[in-house]
């Protein structure tokens, strides 16, 4: 059969693949069979529902690579890394292994700031520590864009592979890179941030990933530090409060067991108040506000 000969109908093929990723355990067995099939075609999600609706079929060699590309989801390997895109906020994100893949909880941390941001005068100064992929500054930069509003994004990542990806990912919504160590960045910012706003490294050291999928995610993006996985967090919360200005937001992703310890850590002599923890939709602890107090100490607050 030659490339120009046609296969089976797509509905069929996308039947047979969502039935082999479903045994292989994956979670989305059947957006990822859609997602694996409009890479394949170059369409996007939805044009190739309506073409499989319609009753669609593609050529022998359309079929053979999305078998090969289901082969592969089969064996774990992301969904992100086989199409090289991640979708987050609204954005297309090129990303591929070497780099921390954004998770859809992260969106309610961009929510956050941009409820921030909204609030605030059109001007501000934002500034995403440890940024990965760049999907957290990406986001915030592309609503500033689209709302026309005057918002300076700077982002730190010290990894070189995850840099390389935040570049692409960053440089078309004119958001500056930094790379280096999140822990002692922008010196020349001090005291001049509005918000900082980070996921950082927070997984404690004995905890593996529980999909398989996130076990290919770098160590050096999911690990926190210690036992705990607090000592990057912590760092990250100190440096935020350097970089501030009094009343400034700060923003973070944590384990859903830091909650507590990171509003003692902060509201007791880190520099905030106002600590709050916020959950994800599933109810889990996931990541924090904090206002930048006019002293050098914060007053803690209760949880929400």
């Amino acid at each position: 059969m030659s490339d120009a000969d046609e296969s089976e109908p797509w509905a069929q093929a996308l039947r047979r693949a969502t039935g082999l990723l479903a045994e292989a355990g994956v979670d989305s067995p059947r957006v990822d069979a859609e997602l694996l099939l409009a890479h394949v075609l170059g369409l996007g999600r939805g044009e190739l529902l309506a073409r499989v609706f319609a009753g669609a079929a593609g050529t022998a060699g359309e079929a053979e690579r999305f078998a090969a590309l289901v082969a592969r989801r089969a064996r774990r390997e992301p969904v992100q890394h086989l199409t090289g895109v991640a979708f987050f906020h609204g954005l297309d994100l090129a990303v591929g292994p070497g780099v921390f893949l954004p998770r859809p909880e992260t969106e309610l941390l961009v929510d956050a700031v941009l409820a921030e941001l909204t609030a605030r005068p059109a001007a501000a100064t934002v500034v995403d520590l440890c940024t990965g992929s760049g999907a957290i500054a990406a986001a915030v930069a592309a609503w500033a864009q689209e709302h026309g509003r005057d918002v300076a994004v700077t982002a730190v990542e010290l990894d070189d592979e995850a840099a390389s990806w935040a570049r692409r990912n960053l440089e078309p919504h004119g958001v500056r890179l930094r790379q280096g160590d999140a822990l002692v960045a922008l010196p020349e910012l001090e005291g001049r941030v509005d918000v900082v706003v980070s996921n950082p490294p927070y997984v404690p050291e004995a905890e593996t990933p529980v999909q398989a999928e996130a076990r290919l995610d770098p160590a050096r993006a999911l690990y926190g530090g210690d036992a705990a996985g607090m000592r990057i967090p912590v760092g990250i919360a100190a440096r935020a409060a350097a970089l501030l200005v009094p009343g400034g937001l700060f923003a973070m992703e944590h384990h859903e067991t830091q909650g507590a310890a990171l509003i003692e850590t902060l509201g007791a002599d880190g520099g905030f108040e106002d600590v709050r923890v916020h959950a994800d939709l599933t109810g889990r602890d996931r990541f924090l506000t904090a206002r930048r107090s006019a002293g050098p100490s914060g007053s803690q607050k209760m949880e929400e």
